[in-house]
């Protein structure tokens, strides 16, 4: 089965790329470091802590077998530095919530890069799709559970 194509920025790549790094390197020394020191500590069946490192590892293993996943699957977007008026990934677009009159801003990223608390929203979400190539002044719509939401472009940050 192929896996799916994941889009990133240059900037997403390389944080991924860096935290790859940090969690072969770093990560695994200390929670190797941790692991020796509960085994000094004798009978690892009532360990706590051995419990513990091991549990970190496995966690740590996995988060860079997904980060393997995704950097080895990826296409990095070249953001075009000619259009500085369009949105496209990497624009920091701020928009006008015409119901509830207010102002929200969103920067666009990957699927994988995506991250409410940060305001990244992916290029694949309903609201990013229906943003990508439009420009400041536009009228956006975009369906949800609630009804249709609609946002004025207020600008665009390329």
């Amino acid at each position: 089965m192929e896996e799916e194509k994941q889009y990133l920025t240059k900037k997403g790549y390389d944080e991924k790329l860096e935290r790859l790094e940090y969690l072969k390197v770093e990560r695994r020394k200390e929670i190797a470091e941790k692991l020796k020191d509960a085994r000094e500590q004798g009978d690892l069946s009532e360990n706590a802590e051995y419990d513990a490192a091991k549990d970190e590892q496995r966690d740590m293993e996995a988060e860079i077998a997904e980060l393997e996943k995704i950097l080895k699957n990826c296409e990095i977007v070249e953001v075009d530095s000619k259009n500085k008026t369009k949105v496209k990934m990497e624009s920091l677009v701020t928009l006008h919530d015409m119901e509830y009159d207010e102002d929200i801003q969103y920067e666009i990223v990957g699927s994988s890069e995506a991250s409410v608390l940060d305001n990244k929203i992916s290029n694949e979400s309903p609201l990013g799709a229906a943003l990508m190539g439009k420009k400041k002044g536009d009228i956006v719509k975009v369906a949800a559970p609630a009804g249709e939401i609609e946002y004025k472009i207020v600008a665009v940050k390329n």
